[in-house]
């Protein structure tokens, strides 16, 4: 059995105990298979036999996602990507590529996080509102929420709205009318969701949705919110007691989600580690506030070791919250408020 073919045997299985085993056995394969990855570590001088903990691994900055094809071929192996997912941003930004070389798996491993936070994927009926991920297209959240919809088998034949409001506003109704029995999650992009709430406020059908979760994302349209001022405002135009997030982005298989309040649970798949902003080389899971460094386990064709340029904060019961960016780092779509 090849390397790849053992690891993904053992992936749905993984829990918090049995991570880090498992992600050092995958560090020393991407280290040698990975060729971004084993070029890195051969600039920083590192010996891959010598890592021994998961806070001694070298993290593969998330920049390459826009330069290199960061993939990994097992010997004597080559693929090409089944599907390529691309990152948000202005036209004036470079677009990072995630290489796919097997959506099933992003499929399977996407429906098993979301369900072990919300329940079935049958139980729920998905409309959403995200229209600059449309618009831009190859969008892993796009492909996510469309793989959850055929996964529901939920009767709506119209799930996406670009900026329609009264038909999305129909479509709530019509789906709690339909299978009133079925919980309702509303997908949306924060800038999106503000519009919607500013074109029709106080609409009967604002209230319906079981769950509004908000994936972030201003986009220069409207003026940066802090998350606390953002969820109020949110939470009283849908009538909510909490709003929900998602935490993913393009160079992730893997997602993070917050039942309120903004604090993310990751699954045992995506390790969060913290560094000093100065220091790359300072990651650690003791770390209460820093930039965050993501060990995703389920990019085992492409990198799972990424430094990323999101600032967070952990707290004591494990949850992490996303404070911003970096100085000087473009923009991003899934749960960057600045």
């Amino acid at each position: 059995m090849s390397f790849r073919a053992d690891y993904l045997s053992e992936l749905p299985q993984v829990t918090p105990a049995t991570a880090e085993a498992l992600a050092l056995r995958l560090f020393r394969h991407q280290a040698e298979h990975c060729a971004p990855y084993r070029q890195w570590l051969q600039a920083l001088g590192c010996r891959p036999e010598q890592v021994q903990r998961l806070t001694d691994v070298p993290f593969l900055p998330i920049e390459f996602f826009k330069t290199q094809d960061v993939v990994t071929l097992e010997p004597g192996e080559a693929w090409a990507p089944a599907q390529v997912f691309r990152s948000s941003g202005t036209t004036l930004q470079q677009r990072s590529r995630h290489l796919v070389r097997n959506p099933q798996l992003y499929h399977q491993h996407a429906q098993r996080i979301f369900e072990q936070q919300y329940g079935p994927l049958p139980g729920w009926t998905f409309l959403a509102l995200l229209p600059s991920y449309l618009e831009q297209g190859e969008s892993s959240l796009v492909d996510m929420v469309e793989h959850f919809v055929r996964a529901s088998g939920q009767p709506q034949q119209e799930v996406f709205f670009l900026r329609d409001h009264a038909a999305l506003l129909a479509a709530i109704q019509q789906a709690k009318q339909v299978q009133p029995k079925r919980k309702l999650m509303l997908i949306g992009v924060t800038y999106a969701l503000l519009d919607l709430l500013a074109a029709y406020p106080d609409h009967p059908a604002l209230a319906l949705p079981d769950a509004v979760l908000e994936t972030g994302g201003m986009k220069g349209r409207r003026r940066e919110m802090i998350r606390e001022e953002l969820h109020a405002e949110l939470a009283a135009g849908f009538g909510q007691t909490v709003i929900h997030s998602e935490y993913g982005m393009t160079e992730l298989l893997s997602q993070a989600y917050s039942p309120g309040h903004g604090r993310f649970w990751a699954p045992p798949a995506l390790q969060i580690l913290l560094r000093e902003p100065t220091d790359p080389f300072s990651a650690s899971f003791e770390r209460a506030a820093g930039a965050l460094n993501v060990v995703d386990l389920a990019n085992v064709d492409s990198c799972a070791f990424l430094e990323t340029r999101d600032l967070g904060r952990r707290h004591p019961d494990g949850s992490f919250e996303v404070l911003g960016r970096l100085d000087n780092s473009d923009i991003r779509g899934c749960s960057q408020l600045a």
